[in-house]
């Protein structure tokens, strides 16, 4: 009976300690992005990004982080080929590529007692405006990242989103009049920027 009662205080006492650790806060994030497109021998395109947050902490070391975002990606000084009718000439110039997305995100978040905390998870990004480049309207990506959190409430976050899914029609690439390169076209972005939350319990 002594050791059901114990069994009993011990369980409580766990349930009441994991309860203390879990709190909710709801934030902002916004930077900027440096995204190119692989195998298209562009440049890196300078745009932004802007979302809301859910900060679920659920224990010391673990927060989980669903996001929504509208970011704006592409690549600079891509090669392009099309046929001006008017012309009746094939045209081959530098183009800057600008796809825009809503993305949804899942971030797994391990916080260190230095303040500092890793980013992890997977994104899906769906596109927001037509685009006769894009070969696919939806992406899948992963985001791996390194943040450092000034206070409870600011955090600095610098992150990298790499695409899995073929997201440019290579029929419309060319480069140096060799159209050999890679029909895996992916998405490739860097994040420099910040988050806020909000407490929601402060008085």
């Amino acid at each position: 009976m002594k050791k059901i009662i114990l069994l009993i205080a011990l369980l409580a006492m766990g349930i009441s300690a994991t309860q203390a650790q879990v709190s909710f806060k709801p934030g902002i994030r916004a930077g900027a992005n440096f995204s190119k497109i692989t195998q298209t021998n562009s440049d890196f395109k300078t745009d932004f990004y802007v979302g809301v947050l859910g900060e679920l902490n659920l224990g010391r070391f673990y927060t989980m982080q669903p996001e929504i975002n509208y970011t704006r990606q592409g690549a600079s000084n891509i090669s392009m080929q099309y046929y001006d009718y008017k012309a009746q000439v094939n045209v081959y110039e530098k183009r800057n590529l600008t796809i825009s997305y809503v993305s949804l995100s899942l971030i797994n978040k391990l916080n260190l007692p230095s303040g500092f905390n890793f980013h992890i998870g997977p994104t899906i990004d769906i596109e927001t405006d037509a685009n006769r480049y894009s070969n696919s309207e939806v992406d899948l990506a992963f985001v791996f990242g390194l943040g450092y959190s000034v206070t409870n409430n600011l955090t600095f976050e610098a992150r990298i989103k790499k695409g899995i899914i073929d997201v440019f029609e290579s029929d419309y690439f060319y480069h140096n009049h060799y159209d050999d390169y890679s029909d895996y076209n992916t998405n490739l972005l860097f994040q420099i920027g910040l988050s806020y939350t909000f407490d929601l319990n402060k008085q």
